[in-house]
């Protein structure tokens, strides 16, 4: 007889995100005149550039050509995209890195989630708590211990690390949910304990284009030390708008203790066939000069509907966080008000979908985040039914 995994089995039946478009579904067949402003899950609105889309096009055409048609990727990227990557991305920050240290995939949640099989079985894990769901599912799922690294207001949702022995921890900065982005000398910090603890980070920087603060590290490599114990997680998704068209990078260094960059290659050639040449390409282009301008005016563009949807609250008395970094503000419910409550009041009485913050854990009880990722018509109507709801 077969025998399913145990682990995903016990697991709660419902995605966060799943949960929250069944609502929004169930509503809507229910009150179908109602327009509902989404501000939920954290999809992109605004189009790729028109140098990414030319760039997808001209490939497309290479591939109907006996000539210049490609077959398998190479598994790691190709070498153009790497290239592009290290130009652009990392010699401004003045991160040295080579072309052997980064591997392009197809989003840098298919990696959260996929790391984790580098370490042995009896690992142990610690994660952000409010956390993105795929860091703790994806342990879960493995059977893996997990420790959660309680983020509060009063510390600026800064984890402490783990009095308890871990072997890995993921981090997130910009961070998903609260919009916190650590400082330089609290990452720093994070970085001594885990070489002093022997424990290797999981960076997740997929928000690091929305980093305006000079004293927020784009990459953890910025940091003295971080080569050695970290591994960085990287998107085209949220600043070049690439969630549907998926292209992202990790970085593991050459210095990192545990060889996990060797361990990494041959877990992807044994798993993974590469990213679509067309979308290499239009990658590649996201990161020319024409590309990098769309991204930065994007960028600016979601950071302005942050601060109008912070202004909107805060003038209603809500407290709120988030937002001059990241594309979420994380606003605390009004009156004591439960997640799922206040979840259920926006949906019924303003139209406006939100993600409950209990779905990001027990510290993520008594808030909710609201996404930027949304038209300025739709921001401004929302920002007003918020704050009108509030009263």
């Amino acid at each position: 007889m077969a025998k399913v995994n145990g682990h995903l089995a016990q697991m709660h039946e419902s995605y966060l995100f799943s949960e929250v478009a069944k609502r929004a579904a169930a509503f809507s067949a229910e009150c179908p005149e109602r327009r509902l402003l989404r501000l939920g899950v954290g999809d992109v609105t605004r189009p790729v550039a028109p140098c990414c889309v030319e760039a997808m096009k001209r490939a497309a055409d290479e591939m109907g050509g006996a000539a210049t048609f490609r077959g398998y990727p190479p598994g790691t990227g190709e070498p153009f995209l790497k290239r592009a990557i290290l130009l652009a991305e990392y010699a401004p920050l003045g991160v040295l890195l080579d072309e052997s240290e980064i591997f392009v995939s197809d989003g840098a949640k298919t990696d959260a989630g996929a790391l984790q099989e580098l370490f042995a079985q009896d690992a142990a894990a610690a994660v952000c708590d409010p956390v993105y769901p795929v860091y703790l599912d994806a342990n879960r799922m493995a059977g893996r211990r997990v420790v959660r690294m309680n983020c509060r207001a009063e510390r600026g949702f800064c984890p402490e690390p783990p009095e308890e022995r871990v072997d890995f921890l993921y981090l997130c900065s910009p961070n998903n949910p609260t919009g916190a982005a650590l400082t330089r000398a609290q990452l720093a910090r994070l970085v001594a304990w885990a070489r002093e603890n022997d424990a290797a980070i999981l960076y997740d920087a997929a928000y690091r284009d929305y980093v305006v603060d000079g004293d927020c590290p784009r990459s953890v490599f910025e940091i003295d030390g971080a080569k050695e114990v970290a591994v960085e997680l990287c998107s085209f998704s949220k600043g070049a708008g690439f969630t549907g068209l998926r292209c992202a990078w990790t970085a593991i260094p050459r210095e990192n203790r545990w060889r996990l960059g060797e361990l990494w290659a041959r877990r992807q050639a044994a798993k993974f066939n590469g990213v679509s040449y067309p979308v290499q390409r239009a990658a590649e282009a996201a990161l020319s000069a024409e590309g990098l301008r769309h991204m930065e005016e994007s960028v600016r563009f979601y950071l302005e509907n942050a601060a109008i949807l912070r202004r909107a609250l805060e003038s209603a008395g809500i407290a709120c966080f988030g937002g001059a970094n990241a594309p979420y503000l994380w606003a605390r419910c009004p009156e004591g008000m439960r997640s799922w409550d206040w979840f259920d009041a926006l949906l019924r009485g303003a139209g406006v979908v939100c993600t409950p913050g209990a779905g990001f854990g027990a510290c993520g009880e008594g808030y909710v985040r609201f996404s930027a990722f949304v038209s300025r018509g739709d921001t401004e109507e929302a920002a007003g039914k918020i704050a009108r709801s509030a009263h």
